[in-house]
């Protein structure tokens, strides 16, 4: 009689824990990726009064320089939460850009959020290429005989 209430409770833990263990592992997993300054350091920043080198100092360096104008900085965090095996949800993207002037003294700040993205919509077509279609044997067998002696 011991034994069987015994074995009942032991079921029921082991049932219990089985049942935490994966509604834990539902759980959502965060990921914060990028350079989020901090928005403390950020409000030293004030355009016309701070060069290149100190906004360095102040806020490290930047996530990405533009690629044209290397007068421009950008600082750009992300935020994600992915719930099990499913796509990764954005939950909050921030990019502060820095610009400088010729002299390299800061001449504006932005900061920018996902809201402001565009979605962009690759387009579903093939670039046609002039030539043949050859299949696989004359592929194989379509230098034979082409050999100068």
């Amino acid at each position: 009689m011991q034994s069987s209430v015994f074995l009942k409770r032991t079921a029921t833990v082991l049932g219990i824990a089985v049942l935490g263990g994966a509604l834990l592992a539902c759980a959502p997993r965060l990921d914060s990726r990028g350079n989020k300054p901090d928005p403390d350091r950020l409000a030293e920043i004030v355009p016309g009064e701070v060069s290149r080198e100190e906004v360095s100092e102040i806020l490290g360096s930047p996530s990405s320089v533009a690629v044209f104008d290397q007068e421009t900085w950008f600082y750009i965090s992300q935020r994600t939460e992915t719930l099990a095996f499913l796509e990764p949800e954005l939950k909050e993207r921030e990019i502060i850009i820095l610009r400088f002037d010729d002299k390299g003294i800061l001449a504006a700040v932005e900061t920018r959020s996902a809201e402001d993205g565009k979605d962009v919509l690759p387009v579903d077509r093939k670039t046609p290429t002039a030539g043949n279609e050859i299949n696989f044997f004359e592929q194989i067998f379509g230098n034979l005989g082409r050999f100068n002696k």
